[in-house]
C-alpha cells in the first residue's frame, strides 16, 4: 500500500482484506485516547466524583454517585470531552424531592454549572475543558422498575463493562467514528440515528466491528437481535435490538429506516472499497446564490419556502414538530394539485419549511366527482347541491358518476400558504403557533436570501448523497 493510503486518499485494491484491516487499525489508533488524555480525564473526573457524593451523602446517606456513559466503558473517542456523573438515590424518596436534592448535588458538584431539563432537571457545567452532566436517578433494584429513562443508564453501563473487553472497547470507537463518518451517529430526534448504547451492543452482538459491518451489508430489515434471549419480538422497526436490561425496550427504536438503510450503503462501500473518508463528515459548502438559481432552472422545479421565528424549544421537541409540519404542509399541497417534488425542513434561530414543487399554478377550475348515480340518496344529494349553482359547470354524468367543474379555491401555491387554509394542515403544536405570529412565504428567486444562514443546508439538499 502506498504512502498515500496514511494521509487518507483511497488505498488500493490489491488484498481487499488486508485494506479492511489496515483502514480499521489505523482508524482505531488515531481514535484512541492516549494515557495522558486518559489522565487529565480521570483526574477531573474523580475530583467531581468524590465533591458530587460528598453532597449528595449529607443530603441522603444513602445516595451513592457513579460515572457512566462511555468514558465509564472506556469506549470514548479521543478528543470526547463529555463526563457524565449520576447521584443515585433510594427509590423510596420522592420525585420531587429528588428533583431538588440532584439540582443541590450538581450546583455543589458544578458551582458555575447551569440548569438544563430532560425528564427532569439538572445541572451542566465545563471543567477544565470537559463537559460534565450531574444528573440524579433513581438506585434501583431492575431496569424493568425505572421511573424515568436516566434510571436505566446505570444497567447499560454495569451490563456493557462485564461484557467489553480492550479489543472490542477498541472496535466500539471504530464504529462510532465509522457511524460519525456517514452522519447517522446520535440517538437525539434530529439525527434518529445510532446511539452510543446501541453501537456498544452491536459490536459486542457481531464480536468486532468488521463482522458488524459485514453483517450489517446483508441485513434484510426488519433485522432483530435479542442479546438476551428475552424474546421479545412484537416491536415494528427496521432493527430490533432488544435492550438487555429491559426486555420491554427496542434499543433501537430512534433509528430511522432511511439511516439503518445508509448503514448498509456505506457498509457495503466500505467492504467494497476501504478508505479513510467515511470515517470524517464530509460537510458540503456552502451553497452560492448562482449555484441555487442554476439548480432550479435546470430541473424545472418551482421554489417555495415558509420562513418563520423557530419555536423556543430543545432540538429534541423542535424537530418532530417541524418535521410533522413538513408532512402536513407537503400533504396540503399536493391536496391542491401543487405536486410536491421534496421537502425538507431546516432550522437555526429562523425556522424553515423549503419545498420543491412540480406544479405551482392550477386552472382556475377543478373537477370534482360525486358519487355513481345508482347509489340514489348520496347521488341526488350532490346533485342538488350543484344544480342549481351558476358558478360550477355541470353536473354531468362520466363513467357511471355525476362530476362538476367548479371554481378551484387556490390557483396558487403561495396563495394557499399566505391563507388561513395554511392552518388545517398537520402541523406542530408550537410551529403552528409560531406560525400565527408571522411567516412569510418565498418563491423562485425569492429564496435566495435563505442562503445567508441556510447555505450549507441548501448545498446539502441539491447535492444529495445516501
Amino acid at each position: 500500500m502506498s504512502e498515500e493510503d496514511a494521509d487518507g486518499n483511497e488505498p488500493a485494491k490489491r488484498d481487499g482484506n488486508r485494506d479492511v484491516e489496515h483502514v480499521v487499525a489505523e482508524v482505531r489508533a488515531r481514535v484512541t485516547p492516549d494515557e495522558d488524555e486518559r489522565r487529565r480525564l480521570r483526574e477531573v473526573a474523580d475530583r467531581l466524583m468524590d465533591r458530587a457524593e460528598t453532597a449528595a451523602t449529607a443530603l441522603c446517606s444513602d445516595a451513592d454517585v457513579l460515572q457512566v456513559g462511555s468514558t465509564a466503558r472506556d469506549t470514548w473517542i479521543s478528543g470526547d470531552r463529555d463526563i457524565d456523573i449520576f447521584v443515585r438515590f433510594p427509590p423510596e424518596l420522592d420525585r420531587e424531592t429528588l428533583e431538588e436534592y440532584g439540582l443541590e448535588v450538581g450546583h455543589a458538584t458544578l458551582p458555575e454549572g447551569h440548569e438544563e431539563y430532560a425528564e427532569h432537571p439538572y445541572v451542566k457545567g465545563t471543567v477544565e475543558g470537559f463537559d460534565i452532566d450531574v444528573v440524579p436517578c433513581f438506585r434501583l433494584a431492575s431496569a424493568t422498575e425505572i421511573r424515568s429513562a436516566v434510571d436505566r443508564t446505570p444497567f447499560h453501563t454495569r451490563y456493557l463493562q462485564q461484557r467489553l473487553d480492550d479489543d472490542l472497547a477498541g472496535d466500539v470507537r471504530v464504529a462510532k467514528q465509522f457511524l460519525t463518518g456517514i452522519g447517522v451517529y446520535g440517538s437525539d430526534l434530529r439525527t434518529r440515528g445510532f446511539s452510543g448504547y446501541l453501537t456498544e451492543l452491536l459490536v459486542c452482538e457481531y464480536g468486532g466491528v468488521r463482522a458488524l459491518l459485514e453483517a450489517a451489508a446483508d441485513w434484510q430489515p426488519p433485522v432483530e437481535l435479542d442479546p438476551e434471549a428475552h424474546g421479545n419480538t412484537t416491536f415494528d422497526d427496521p432493527l430490533v435490538v432488544i435492550d438487555p436490561t429491559d426486555p420491554e425496550r427496542n434499543v433501537a427504536a430512534v433509528c430511522s429506516p432511511e439511516n439503518v438503510a445508509r448503514f448498509q450503503h456505506y457498509a457495503r462501500e466500505f467492504l467494497e472499497t476501504p478508505r479513510f473518508d467515511l470515517f470524517e463528515p464530509d460537510e458540503p459548502a456552502p451553497l452560492s446564490e448562482s449555484e441555487l438559481l442554476a439548480h432550479l432552472a435546470r430541473r424545472g422545479t418551482t421554489a417555495v419556502a415558509i420562513r418563520f421565528d423557530a419555536p423556543d424549544l430543545v432540538e429534541d421537541q423542535l424537530y418532530p414538530q417541524l418535521q410533522k409540519s413538513v408532512t402536513g404542509i407537503t400533504q396540503g399541497l399536493d391536496d391542491r394539485g401543487f405536486d410536491v417534488f421534496r421537502a425538507t425542513a431546516i432550522a437555526d434561530e429562523t425556522a424553515v419549511v423549503f419545498a420543491e414543487l412540480a406544479v405551482s399554478e392550477r386552472p382556475a377550475v377543478e373537477r370534482h366527482a360525486g358519487p355513481p348515480v345508482h347509489v340514489r340518496d348520496h347521488a341526488e344529494g350532490f346533485y342538488d347541491t350543484y344544480a342549481d349553482d351558476a358558478e360550477a359547470y355541470g353536473p354531468f354524468i362520466e363513467d357511471g358518476r355525476y362530476v362538476t367543474e367548479r371554481e378551484r379555491a387556490f390557483t396558487t401555491a403561495r396563495a394557499f400558504l399566505e391563507s388561513d387554509r395554511l392552518f388545517d394542515v398537520g402541523l406542530g403544536a408550537h410551529v403552528e403557533t409560531a406560525l400565527e405570529d408571522g411567516y412569510e412565504v418565498l418563491l423562485d428567486d425569492e429564496v435566495t436570501p435563505l442562503l445567508e444562514t441556510f447555505g450549507t443546508e441548501l448545498a446539502a439538499y441539491f447535492d444529495p448523497r445516501p
